[in-house]
């Protein structure tokens, strides 16, 4: 039996039946074929495939695509042939997949014909083109060029580049030889061939993270034994929905496939970007598909993140009946039990195996009772029962069975045989090693990991396979993570390391003091290390920190760097101008700071209001510039005073414009819209949050201060989105700038761990600042004596004398990173600075001494806020907490998430308080700390709010807030209730701020967005 004939087994009874669903997950709808459909498509390549390509029955037929609603057609097209079908990803570098193709002798490569030109490009000199392309199949058909001389040297140079591993291959080459220690007996003179006849049903290659990738060729008779054992394992029916989570070089998608369709169920597929979009997947699967069994990595499930795991994954109404985790190692129980509601009724399994004899070995189905709150909590997860046709053992390192205790796992079975790069026979019954290590105990095999991921000590064992697998759902990436990358450069950001952070100290069982600040700012090395030290104290080798980097802190211009970094001095000298400049600048949080004005305005007709934090402004005159700006008039609030801002610009001078259209939960109505204005593309993801600055002179135009992940800092036109200078700055950017008190510079923070002074007027450098570590917290500047405060992960916080170029002091937080942004109030005369240590500090801005401080307990992400009575902070433990300016708490606020965000105090309502949290909602409270209201946003809320009105609006006080899932939220802030919405299309963890009516948000689709506001004349629908 081949898995083609057990297809079209399946399409003879359920032709009329949906074989496959495809869903963009975007305006439009899903698409499907049915089983006959897809059975005549593949029918129609079949027959082109058996008129162009030779050696058919023994032929292997490459297949360049990304996951569509053909895929299913296309395969059992070749497998009809009859074919191997051998998977190629579009994404994997050139290099690596001509290797593959080379090594595994491709003379054919199917290409989808929307990825012909990038097929070309990649490979170019390899492939020419064969034959007319199949328009209604959507493929081209490429033969390998007889000569290319350029691909015989990609080839060497990759064999090159794994050379240096090759001594730690787990398999020899050769034909039919097996290492020593994978001898075994075998049916005496029985083998099997991969020259016999149909026998292969596709080709793959393994990761290469041991040495050199292997070629895995897969006959039929090894996996269809896999196909139908799970079949009956998870009891699949024609009822059933199976999701194509596996990429399609990765042997489970196999499984996914093949278990769907052999049985008259349906297979749902989404694009590769969707599965990176939590929210979005989940939507997909489980509320508009209704998918019912899910295979998938542990990776892929921590990508959901906890909250979605909880409310949709393994709900107590969820759709999904199997649950089937394998892979990598599997989840620890006890955050497997947090994920799973009480009443959820979803049977998880755990699957093991290996490439090399594809695709799964055991199955073990976890018992409903461990999921109780009284079962314990250690209870080991075993690998499960040896799959139909699968023989599994252990020997320990002579070659010996091992009955009970620790040993190597090998895998094989008399016909579960594949064929490793260039094996032509293998004798039937071959086990092979798999590297992995397991402990045998009462006839139960339960998993320890690589064997080269164990460490211990005293009796003690830490696997560090484990931890990996924590790093790596977080990281969102299913392959390895080098030991040296550091986890925010990798794709983690600050909720994704509490996450691991918790995880650790669930995993290992103990708090593990220090930790945060070295998953912020360290190695996953040295992550492993810090671990090993809190567990292994006594071991002072694992105390060293050679590889630590570590900066010299310098008050002078020319600051030395060690290790990675190189030496920078100022790029040229610079005297800070005699003139003042003129300007408003807004940053999140309504944080606001209008300078050096000397005339008064005339009062305007229309005024558009942004709230203000009073007590960041104790030197501003109540008076107003003189020019006329080229902004939407605005006003601001100052104790009771109004400053006006008069527009004379044209409203209809916004370059072409782009309607987002909005994708809610709920439906309400509206007369606000949204639609971009511009879009800045800075390469790379943008976490920073804007800073606005609107000069008073009419002939300077307004500007956006931003930095990305790609280093680069740029200044944006404010009305135009042209780019005025970009400036690349030592590493990623992810703190928010800041502008002088004179105008003349902007003040940033960077990975690197520098501070940068650079005019605003060019980006040029004027002065670089060395703290020890990275610098992700904001600065904020004293309007009065013009000195710059910012925090750093080396757990101080500093102040600088950005025009005598010195550090005034210093102050070291008591331990902790200085992950937000300090507060200043003027009265009293204080500096909030809060540590992911859990202190909330006040410190004498002037002397730097501390005044008084407060243990909360868990990290604080949050940047404190105030106003003439409180400070306010929100912490990680879910609480807004609210203290005098004396330190004594006043009350907390509760919610069920995290709260990263930074509470939003404003002038313009005075005594509301407005944040968000990882709930979901958006919360609005009293100085009293009682609910007003509550709005829940599609998504996690980690931006800070920001407060506005404006008479082009209707004069309503707004409340612009993002969800990081796109969402932009305009709420009306008295009610709560939405006023306008839209999305876009990337993940946002930048905080808005709105100007006018224009809103400026950064995206983790590397772009900056300016967004306008503005009233549709008539109320909408919003589909929230």
């Amino acid at each position: 039996m081949t898995l083609q004939e057990m297809v079209n087994q399946a399409a003879s009874l359920y032709s009329d039946r949906k074989a496959v669903w495809f869903d963009e997950c975007n305006d439009k709808p899903p698409t499907f074929y049915t089983y006959a459909t897809v059975v005549k498509l593949a029918m129609e390549l079949t027959a082109f495939l058996q008129k162009h390509c030779g050696q058919q029955g023994k032929c292997e037929i490459g297949l360049y695509c990304y996951p569509g609603i053909n895929v299913p057609s296309w395969i059992l097209g070749i497998l009809q042939v009859p074919a191997a079908y051998s998977p190629i990803d579009p994404d994997a570098p050139p290099m690596s997949s001509t290797y593959f193709m080379k090594k595994s002798n491709l003379q054919y490569i199917l290409v989808e014909n929307d990825k012909i030109n990038k097929f070309r490009m990649s490979h170019v000199g390899c492939f020419h083109h064969n034959s007319s392309t199949i328009e209604h199949i959507g493929l081209t058909l490429f033969q390998m060029s007889s000569s290319n001389t350029d691909l015989n040297s990609q080839i060497d140079d990759v064999k090159s580049k794994y050379e240096p591993f090759k001594a730690m291959g787990n398999s020899q080459p050769g034909c039919s030889v097996c290492p020593d220690q994978t001898e075994v007996k075998t049916s005496e003179g029985r083998y099997m061939d991969v020259g016999q006849k149909y026998s292969l049903a596709y080709v793959l290659h393994t990761s290469g993270t041991t040495g050199i990738p292997k070629i895995v060729r897969v006959p039929h008779k090894c996996i269809v034994p896999n196909i139908q054992h799970l079949k009956s394992i998870f009891e699949i029916t024609q009822d059933d929905t199976l999701f194509l989570a596996s990429p399609l070089t990765f042997d489970p998608s196999v499984v996914e496939l093949f278990v769907a369709l052999t049985s008259g169920a349906s297979i749902l597929v989404v694009p590769n970007t969707i599965k990176m979009m939590p929210v979005e997947l989940s939507t997909a699967l489980f509320h508009h598909h209704h998918v019912t069994v899910l295979q998938a990595t542990p990776t892929l499930l921590r990508r959901f993140g906890a909250h979605i795991i909880k409310s949709t994954v393994l709900s107590a109404n969820t759709s999904l009946r199997v649950l089937a985790l394998g892979g990598e190692a599997f989840p620890v129980l006890n955050l497997l039990k947090s994920w799973k509601h009480e009443d959820n009724k979803t049977s998880i399994f755990n699957l093991y195996g290996i490439t090399e004899v594809s695709s799964w070995a055991t199955c073990y189905k976890i018992p409903e009772e461990v999921f109780s709150p009284d079962f314990r909590t250690d209870f080991p997860i075993p690998l499960g029962s040896p799959l139909l046709g699968t023989k599994v053992e252990v020997r320990d390192t002579n070659g010996s069975a091992v009955l009970e205790g620790e040993g190597q796992i090998f895998i094989g079975g008399e016909e579960r045989i594949c064929f490793l790069d260039d094996e032509i026979t293998v004798p039937l019954g071959t086990m092979r090693e798999t590297g992995d290590f397991v402990r045998v105990q009462n006839a139960k095999l339960f998993f320890l990991g690589r064997k080269d991921n164990q460490i211990k000590r005293h009796g003690k064992r830490f696997n560090i396979e484990c931890l990996q697998q924590s790093v790596l759902g977080l990281l969102g990436d299913a392959t390895r993570i080098s030991k040296d990358a550091i986890f925010l450069y990798s794709g983690g950001d600050s909720l994704k390391a509490l996450r691991f952070y918790d995880e650790i100290e669930m995993l290992v069982g103990k708090a593990v003091p220090g930790l945060l600040e070295v998953i912020l700012s360290r190695s996953i090395e040295e992550v492993y290390r810090h671990i090993l030290k809190i567990l292994f104290p006594d071991e002072d080798q694992l105390m060293n920190y050679d590889n630590a980097v570590k900066r010299k802190l310098s008050g002078n211009s020319g600051e030395e760097f060690h290790g990675k970094y190189i030496k920078l001095k100022s790029e040229r000298g610079l005297e800070v101008a005699s003139g003042l400049i003129s300007f408003i600048a807004l940053s999140r949080g309504n944080h606001f700071f209008p300078m050096n004005f000397t005339k008064s305005f005339m009062q305007p007709n229309n005024t558009v209001q942004v709230g203000v934090e009073l007590l960041q402004q104790p030197s501003v005159p109540h008076l107003v510039t003189p020019s006329i700006m080229k902004s939407h008039a605005q006003g601001y609030e100052m104790e009771n005073r109004i400053l006006t801002v008069m527009n004379k610009a044209n409203k209809t001078d916004c370059c072409s414009v782009q309607q987002i259209h909005a994708e809610c939960s709920h439906v309400t109505t509206a007369e606000l819209a949204l639609r971009i204005r511009w879009k800045s593309n800075t390469r790379k993801c943008v976490d920073a949050s804007p800073l606005v600055i609107i000069p008073s002179k009419e002939e300077v135009s307004a500007s956006v201060y931003v930095g990305s992940h790609s280093h680069a800092m740029q200044a944006i036109d404010l009305d135009l989105g042209e780019i005025k200078w970009e400036k690349n700055l030592g590493d990623r950017i992810e703190s928010s700038a800041c502008v002088s008190k004179c105008g003349n510079f902007i003040v940033v923070g960077c990975y690197d761990g520098l501070v940068y002074v650079l005019q605003s007027s060019d980006g040029e450098i004027h002065w670089t600042f060395v703290t020890e570590d990275t610098v992700k917290s904001s600065a904020v500047v004293d309007p009065s004596s013009g000195l710059v405060y910012i925090g750093s992960h080396d757990q101080h916080v500093y102040t600088l004398d950005i025009y005598k170029k010195a550090c005034i002091w210093k102050l070291h937080c008591e331990g902790g990173a200085v992950f937000s942004s300090p507060c200043l109030s003027s009265f009293p005369h204080h500096l909030y600075v809060a540590t992911l240590g859990g202190l909330l500090l006040a410190v004498n801005p002037v002397t730097g001494n501390k005044i008084w401080k407060n243990l909360l307990g868990k990290p604080l992400f949050s940047s404190p806020h105030c106003n003439e009575k409180y400070v306010c902070v929100g912490c990680v433990d879910g609480n807004l907490y609210c203290y005098t300016h004396s330190g004594e708490k006043v009350w907390q606020f509760s919610t069920n998430g995290p709260v990263f965000s930074s509470p939003c105090i404003s002038s313009l309502t005075k005594q509301e308080i407005f944040f968000g949290s990882h709930d979901c909602f958006i919360y609005c409270c009293n100085m009293e700390g009682n609910l007003l209201w509550k709005f829940e946003a599609t998504s996690s809320v980690y931006g800070t709010p920001f407060i506005f009105q404006s008479d082009d609006l209707k004069n309503k006080i707004l409340l612009a807030a993002v969800s990081t899932d796109g969402k932009v939220w305009i709420l009306n802030a008295k009610s709560g209730t939405a006023e306008g919405v839209d999305k876009l299309p990337g993940e946002v963890f930048s905080s808005p701020v709105v100007w006018g009516t224009k809103l400026v948000v950064g995206c983790r689709n590397d772009y900056v967005y300016c967004l306008d506001l503005y009233i549709t004349g008539k109320k909408e629908q919003l589909r929230c």
